[in-house]
């Protein structure tokens, strides 16, 4: 008796940067990557901003993509088995109320960790040379020699140790730093010297020459490094965001910088998003701004997320718990 095979729609916005959106040339490499599993998936359809997805829904067991319009989803999709967001962080669907019982919902989390890995290797070297200064002070023709330690034996304080974390714990040990993880379970990581719990975090900050944000956007992490907290760090440490904008005090981080207080920062996050032309965060000193650009492969994403995404096909086909699952009650 033949499985009756999987009807899959990918849902697309336009509003998204271009290397975010699955085509049918991707689809296709992808399949002839994983023949075997392809086979088990019928009609696909490709929709753009919800142009077609009131047709194809109701036959729908497979979404790649978050549709904008998710009220009454069960309904609108009887069928539904699987959703899978393209990006790690879901924070813009939360909460969760709106997935219907009995839909697995995943993100795209492991389809960022080399390249992350590859900018806070940057991020590390950049803020340790004091590259900020320099580079102000080449566009000012301000000739300052602004030494800098070896970054050999320094410590970075890692907030969140999933696949962002890890990737930022990597770059810390290729480096030569001491690594501090802060998660929810103090768990033992491979790439960490020490594993702490959040409720700890106010202990380790003190010892950070390097915090680092890779946490996602949840109400228990919104303002997770606010100005007391910042307070709590050296003069001498710097500060890196690839989470979210919102978990960090980006005022309070500010003022610190315009004083001195802390020795510089990289941002490849802010809030909002993108930021606009009249802020004053656009030039604080010591602060290196990134445009949401630090983790996700500007040549091959979606490529990497279909890998990704066929690796969890083969779980479902299967039978077995699907990896990246999203908890409703965490909100990742």
């Amino acid at each position: 008796m033949t499985t009756p095979k999987l009807r899959l729609h990918i849902e697309n916005a336009r509003k998204k940067n271009p290397i975010f959106h699955t085509l049918p040339e991707h689809w296709q490499a992808a399949c002839k990557r994983h023949k075997a599993l392809a086979k088990h998936i019928g009609a696909v359809s490709f929709g753009w901003d919800g142009d077609i997805l009131e047709s194809v829904l109701p036959q729908t067991h497979l979404v790649i993509g978050v549709p904008a319009q998710r009220s009454n989803l069960a309904a609108r999709a009887p069928h539904l088995r699987w959703l899978h967001s393209t990006s790690a962080g879901i924070d813009g669907a939360l909460p969760l109320d709106w997935l219907p019982r009995g839909v697995t919902f995943t993100n795209n989390s492991g389809a960022h960790g080399h390249k992350a890995e590859q900018y806070m290797v940057m991020a590390y070297t950049l803020l340790n040379t004091r590259l900020p200064g320099i580079v102000a002070n080449q566009q000012a023709r301000h000739w300052e020699a602004l030494f800098s330690p070896s970054i050999t034996g320094k410590t970075a304080v890692v907030v969140g140790l999933g696949d962002l974390g890890e990737a930022a714990a990597r770059a810390a040990k290729k480096v030569g730093l001491k690594v501090i993880g802060v998660r929810r379970s103090v768990q033992k990581n491979r790439y960490a010297d020490r594993v702490v719990s959040y409720k700890q975090l106010d202990k380790v900050l003190p010892l950070a020459d390097f915090v680092v944000l890779a946490v996602p956007l949840t109400a228990e992490t919104r303002s997770l490094l606010n100005g007391q907290r910042l307070d709590l760090l050296k003069p001498s440490a710097c500060v890196v965001n690839i989470a979210r904008g919102p978990v960090l005090d980006q005022e309070a981080l500010e003022q610190r910088l315009r004083k001195g207080r802390l020795a510089g920062a990289v941002l490849d996050v802010v809030d909002p998003e993108p930021l606009p032309a009249n802020a004053s965060l656009w030039t604080t000193p010591n602060l290196l701004i990134t445009p949401h650009v630090s983790c996700d492969d500007g040549e091959h994403y979606i490529d990497i997320s279909l890998d990704l995404w066929f690796e969890n096909l083969e779980l479902l086909l299967a039978g077995k718990r699907l990896k990246r699952r999203i908890d409703p009650k965490l909100g990742y």
